[in-house]
């Protein structure tokens, strides 16, 4: 037997109803095979440049990275979510092309004789499917522009409505976003209108302390701005905060109080942090000074839902006069007197 009876051989069972059904399951393996293959791929550069920054940056997870420069930060984020996005893209590739070849073992003749068919749906589905196109390209920007990335917070507007919360998953037509209350949100990438980052850069801490109007204002002020700049030169918040704290000044007067500013820029991983630590500090620090908020009646109310709640602010009550048991009056004409 020559090659040309063995390649006759081999052409005529893969020719056979058994040869097809191998070659399919053959397509089907090497697919599956294709997308392990790329999936780990994109790990292993992921996980190269993600450990490559921690390296750099001498710090042992991720977690510790938040006390490293802002833009390698990012770079982790970036990576990660251009890594998931890769992804999706290749699972959607790889499989509609298996599908396709494997169409084509089955009947071969299937996608020709139905070209015109498939152009006219396709033209039906490119009209009803341009949702899902401005959903694809729109994620494909947002992640390449940076704009938002896994483990971001972020306040995202939609249309009629606002979510905000941390990033879990940037998919290529989906992102999911987890709010505060612990709820996953599933938001397409073209319903975004507006897309607020609170984990790029930095972040500001405003803290607006009321305070009597006769309290000595210049004093209140150093001893507020020494507590904010000791803070930030502690070895446990030093790495967080970037500037050095500033006091405003008087934000507003009215006839009870005086409203002061301070603000300090922080890293965005630690504003919650760091904002209930000072604010916990700047308690202290006014208790010592002896210095007590304006009481809630010197607040003036905005309107009059929940006046109830507010001491002080209770409508007067008078005592209703109840007239249902109170018999008719009868008036009778006195004896002796005639008409």
């Amino acid at each position: 037997m020559d090659e040309k009876d063995v390649a006759d051989a081999v052409t005529g069972f893969f020719d056979s109803p058994l040869g097809i059904a191998v070659h399919v399951a053959i397509a089907i393996v090497a697919t599956v095979v294709l997308i392990w293959l790329l999936h780990f791929v994109i790990q292993r550069v992921v996980d190269q440049i993600v450990n490559g920054v921690k390296k750099t940056q001498g710090a042992e997870d991720t977690q510790a990275l938040n006390a490293s420069p802002l833009a390698t930060v990012r770079v982790v984020q970036r990576t990660r979510t251009i890594g998931s996005v890769l992804t999706n893209i290749v699972n959607v590739v790889v499989v509609v092309v298996a599908v396709a070849y494997i169409t084509e073992l089955l009947a071969p003749n299937l996608l020709g004789s139905l070209s015109l068919l498939t152009a006219a749906v396709g033209a039906g589905l490119g009209f009803g499917a341009q949702n899902i196109v401005k959903d694809v390209f729109n994620g494909l920007f947002m992640v390449m522009e940076d704009q938002l990335g896994v483990g971001d917070v972020v306040n995202v507007n939609v249309t009629g409505s606002e979510v905000a919360g941390v990033v879990e998953r940037v998919g290529v037509r989906v992102s999911q976003i987890r709010d505060v209350n612990g709820t996953l949100w599933y938001i397409r990438n073209g319903e975004v209108i507006r897309l607020g980052n609170m984990s790029q850069g930095w972040t500001r801490i405003i803290i607006d302390t009321a305070i009597p109007y006769s309290a000595d204002v210049d004093d209140v002020q150093e001893k507020m701005l020494a507590t904010a700049v000791g803070m930030s030169k502690e070895p446990k918040w030093r790495n967080r905060v970037i500037d050095k704290p500033e006091l405003w000044g008087i934000q507003s007067i009215s006839e009870d109080n005086i409203v002061l500013r301070l603000v300090m820029r922080t890293r965005t991983s630690a504003k919650d942090d760091a904002s209930r630590e000072l604010r916990s500090r700047l308690k202290h620090t006014l208790d010592e000074l002896g210095v007590q908020p304006p009481s809630l009646a010197a607040v003036a109310l905005a309107g009059i839902e929940d006046v109830h709640s507010v001491t002080g602010a209770h409508p007067p009550r008078t005592r209703p006069v109840s007239v249902v048991n109170e018999a008719p009056r009868i008036v009778k004409p006195r004896k002796g007197k005639r008409q």
